[in-house]
């Protein structure tokens, strides 16, 4: 007992002592408060339809059902649209906190014929079978914490606050590819392999058991041959650090496994180890890799008294515009970083458009906005949100844009300084030398007012198979006069044009690109968008659109309700 007693009272000294040292670094945060300044604006939006609906718990639907198809659906049309996002906001009387906190709802479309089904299914994680059987949220997420055993006495509820944050294996963000096979997958250190046919959990994979990260995006990259690229974190005594994972593309045998072979090809140190940037993604050309490191920061030491705390990961992220926007170049065939110090002004970026090589330049295209509040903007009590208050939270929002960055792959040092090292007559995007291996950029707005005036755009695509890496012409997404997707956006980035498809009360998810087997041009195929209402005498349905002319060739009207979601691919048959 003695012994025990003992072990208690250096465990609570030791948290203690972390504690106190927590308060050291919040004391700068708290003298800010005094001189904070009022919310940022940079629109001014009024009389928005409440979206609540979209954010709300839906039932799955796991057998395939009819839809019902108005228009026509080109017969070369055949495959499976999978798509991934949240589905279940709450267990018992626990409510998530956060957007990307919701239990994955997998969805399927399945087109053959001219005749579409739908079906979706939970993914049966174990936060999600955990929640389920004890009715409340027992895995911490993004911006929730889970909730300690009602049945354990109040010391005991008191004593796990000192436990470790668990990490979810909730994937609900994105369809992945490794060697053939299909995983959903989050920013955390799991990924679970699903059957596509049937939408069936299978197997959880750790990538701490075949690398040395502790996560990876949902956004890897590919080359031709299938070879993959995807960058996570991994965390030591010396605080965080930023790697390039490589996998291979195919498997070597029948007991291989989708990780099995992959190998850190680079690692980056962050400019501060104990306060690593928040990325979503990242790009890669021909040759390159592109790794942005924004000014939004995660606090290590925040996150390692968070639960004591009572707080979520959430709040261990700050955005810091103090900080440059700095961008890594890593070259894909040695694994080395370029010794160049490229930078530029702050701003947030979640997805990449592309990136490519030109003249000795590496050309990256992001969607990019000013402010980096939009991550703790996206708490559910802001979308859930109607009236004033919803504008006010629109409003709140940067609008997020195409840029174009160049970044010079050598700097000559007889060049003087303040040259212009950007060579290309196409871009206005400037790349200027402040020393021998120090660069700063400037942008290039690569939009029209359309494009301003459908509020920006997000959820970037292109067609990947035949442009990614290489120069390309045309660029899709999501525009955004709302709070969610209300439109969908074609640019031609070359005469800086934009098409618009919107129908009023109507609410596109992310647009997947899929190419006309036949045909040569680079927008030659279809659009595919599933698109939710909140209108209770209207459908939600699966919207085809003619790629190239970027008018409706038809829809898939489902008789379900179907929550707003993130990502998902087209499985080509």
């Amino acid at each position: 007992m003695l012994s025990y007693i003992l072990s208690l009272t250096s465990l609570l000294t030791q948290y203690v002592a972390d504690f106190l040292w927590f308060l050291l670094q919040c004391i700068p945060a708290v003298l800010a408060l005094h001189s904070r300044k009022q919310p940022l604006t940079f629109s001014n939006r009024k009389g928005l339809e409440c979206v609540a609906p979209l954010f709300s718990s839906v039932e799955e639907t796991p057998q395939q059902i009819p839809t019902r198809v108005k228009g026509q659906i080109p017969p070369w049309l055949k495959g499976k649209l999978l798509r991934n996002g949240p589905g279940k906001y709450e267990f018992g009387k626990y409510q998530f906190n956060h957007w990307f906190d919701g239990s994955a709802l997998l969805h399927q479309f399945t087109i053959k014929n001219g005749v579409v089904t739908y079906q979706s299914k939970f993914l049966r994680s174990d936060a999600y079978k955990a929640n389920i059987q004890n009715n409340r949220i027992m895995a911490s997420e993004f911006g929730t914490l889970s909730v300690p055993d009602p049945c354990k006495s109040i010391f005991g509820r008191f004593m796990s606050r000192f436990e470790s944050m668990d990490m979810t294996d909730n994937c609900n963000v994105n369809y992945v590819i490794y060697k053939g096979d299909y995983y959903v997958s989050t920013e955390t250190n799991f990924m679970h392999r699903v059957d596509v046919e049937t939408l069936e959990s299978q197997e959880k994979v750790e990538w701490d058991k075949y690398i040395a990260v502790n996560g990876a995006t949902a956004h890897p990259h590919y080359d031709p041959d299938g070879t993959a690229y995807n960058m996570g974190n991994s965390y030591g005594g010396n605080g965080a650090n930023y790697n390039i994972i490589q996998i291979p593309p195919q498997k070597s045998g029948p007991d291989d496994t989708c990780l099995l072979g992959a190998k850190i090809l680079c690692t980056i140190p962050p400019k501060e180890r104990m306060k690593p940037s928040y990325y979503h993604s990242f790009a890669m050309s021909k040759n390159y890799v592109i790794f942005i490191e924004l000014p939004l920061k995660i606090n290590l030491w925040k996150l390692m008294t968070a639960k004591t705390l009572g707080r979520s990961f959430l709040d261990g992220i700050k955005w810091e515009p103090q900080h440059h926007t700095r961008f890594y170049v890593v070259n894909k065939r040695t694994g080395k970083i370029l010794p160049i110090h490229y930078h530029t002004k702050p701003f947030m970026c979640f997805h990449q458009i592309n990136a490519f090589e030109d003249q000795g330049c590496i050309i990256v295209d992001l969607i990019a906005q000013d402010g980096g509040g939009v991550v703790d903007l996206f708490r559910l009590q802001n979308l859930r949100q109607s009236g004033q208050a919803l504008d006010q939270v629109y409003n709140s929002l940067g609008r997020p844009l195409p840029w174009r960055f160049v970044l010079p792959i050598h700097v000559d040092p007889s060049s003087p300084v303040g040259q212009n090292l950007n060579p290309l007559s196409y871009t206005s995007a400037r790349a200027v030398k402040e020393g021998d291996r120090k660069v700063w950029c400037t942008y290039e707005s690569i939009h029209d007012e359309n494009l301003l005036e459908a509020g920006g755009m997000e959820f970037p695509q292109i067609n990947y198979a035949r442009c990614n890496g290489t120069k390309y012409r045309f660029l899709y997404g999501v525009g955004f006069t709302h709070i969610v997707g209300d439109s969908l956006v074609k640019v031609d980035m070359h005469a800086k044009e934009t098409k618009v498809w919107k129908e009023a009360g109507m609410y596109p998810s992310e647009p997947v690109f899929v190419p006309d087997p036949k045909a040569t041009g680079e927008d030659s195929g279809i659009i595919l968008s599933v698109v939710v209402t909140v209108k209770k005498n209207q459908s939600t349905f699966l919207l085809i659109l003619d790629a190239e002319k970027f008018t409706e060739l038809g829809r898939a009207e489902v008789p379900v309700q179907i929550p707003y979601g993130f990502h998902g691919i087209f499985v080509q048959q």
